[in-house]
């Protein structure tokens, strides 16, 4: 019986080592490794403070443009530019304006045609999404699903073009703006920087190039016009409507309407 003893404690103390490694995880292993590679050490530490510093930056820009006017955009710049390189006129025309400025009009009209779900999510519409995936397995030119909140991240923070990292990031800025600006000042931001025109920006800038007047007598059918055009205010004029743009603002004003006009808007 004390030999079956002794055995048993035997086991158990060279159970016991393996054991303790195990609930230790792999952090011992790591630990060794990176000191047996420095150059690896601080590698991983540039890295995570690479990562924190670019936390920081980008959630207190986010936080300081929840009360600056955003002057300028990566869009802007790079229109500017494009007109410069064909020498062209590269005046851009954009006036910021405050939401109290603006009709409400306009921004029932941007809400009806881009995101009628605004006031109600939290900046993805996963609805829409899902709807989008089924439709584009059918179509030749695929229909996007960004919400007015991912627009304005994307438009505001980020580059032109397609990427996985692009989108990664235009996640994380939509979630941020969501959490810190609120809906009045998302919907603000987009109806100071979307793209109206060549080289225009803003329903301001749209209505006094296009219509001769503000933005804050902007009638029904002008500021269905103007989200008419959005998807591609390149192609479509505003000033020029083709038979399409006509059709799409009477889509939009109806839509105004279905919605129950500017009180769809009231409690953002």
């Amino acid at each position: 019986m004390s030999t079956l003893r002794s055995a048993k404690v035997n086991r158990l103390r060279s159970s016991t080592p393996s054991s303790a490694s195990s609930r230790s995880g792999q952090s011992p292993r790591i630990g060794a490794s990176l000191r047996q590679r420095p150059w690896l050490e601080r590698a991983v530490r540039l890295v995570a403070k690479l990562i924190t510093l670019s936390f920081l930056l980008s959630f207190g820009w986010v936080v300081l443009l929840k009360y600056l006017p955003v002057s300028f955009t990566p869009l802007m710049i790079s229109r500017k530019l494009e007109a410069m390189g064909e020498d062209q006129d590269s005046r851009l025309y954009k006036n910021w304006t405050p939401y109290e400025s603006i009709s409400k009009e306009v921004a029932l009209a941007v809400v009806a045609s881009e995101d009628q779900a605004f006031p109600a999510h939290w900046g993805f519409d996963f609805d829409e999404i899902q709807d989008a995936i089924k439709d584009n397995q059918h179509r030749k030119r695929p229909r996007g699903a960004s919400t007015i909140s991912q627009q304005v991240a994307k438009n505001v923070f980020l580059w032109n073009g397609r990427s996985y990292l692009r989108k990664g990031l235009e996640v994380y800025f939509t979630f941020l703006i969501e959490l810190i600006w609120g809906k009045e000042r998302i919907l603000e931001v987009y109806l100071n920087v979307a793209e109206t025109g060549p080289l225009t920006f803003g329903v301001e800038a749209a209505s006094r190039r296009y219509y001769g007047h503000s933005a804050q007598s902007l009638t029904r059918t002008e500021a269905a016009r103007i989200a008419a055009v959005l998807p591609n205010p390149r192609l479509f004029s505003i000033k020029k409507p083709s038979a399409y743009t006509q059709k799409r603002t009477r889509q939009i004003a109806r839509q105004m309407r279905y919605l129950g006009g500017r009180a769809y808007l009231k409690n953002l």
